[in-house]
């Protein structure tokens, strides 16, 4: 299996797991009931790592992405100094769309923390 494929399956499993953690209590956060003192409700705490995971990996991504264009288009004016100018805009516009999608990619993540 490709990295591409293996990648998109984890970030599938990641999407799917929360959502089929709040389908296990009813999809309904606020009716459930408090556990007791020694049961442990699984549910929640899938939910939870989902979050934290989907989060962490944004993060990642987005950092990651950002560096590539940033090292590409400083490459680029390395070899091409007089473009330089008309690189420069373009390279900052696209790192702040990535960024906007990380920082959207990380609320949604963590809105589940509060769904929950």
């Amino acid at each position: 299996m490709s990295k591409f494929a293996t990648l998109m399956l984890v970030l599938f499993v990641l999407a799917v797991v929360p959502g089929m953690a709040m389908a296990e209590n009813g999809g309904d956060a606020g009716a459930e009931e408090v556990p007791a003192a020694g049961e442990i409700s699984t549910g929640k705490g899938v939910a939870l790592l989902g979050a934290a995971v989907g989060a962490g990996l944004a993060a990642i991504g987005g950092g990651y992405a950002v560096a590539r264009v940033g090292s590409h288009c400083i490459e680029s004016m390395a070899r091409q100094p007089e473009a330089a100018g008309s690189m420069f805009a373009p390279m900052i516009v696209t790192a702040a769309m990535i960024e906007g999608a990380m920082l959207f990619a990380i609320v949604v993540s963590l809105m589940i923390v509060l769904a929950v």
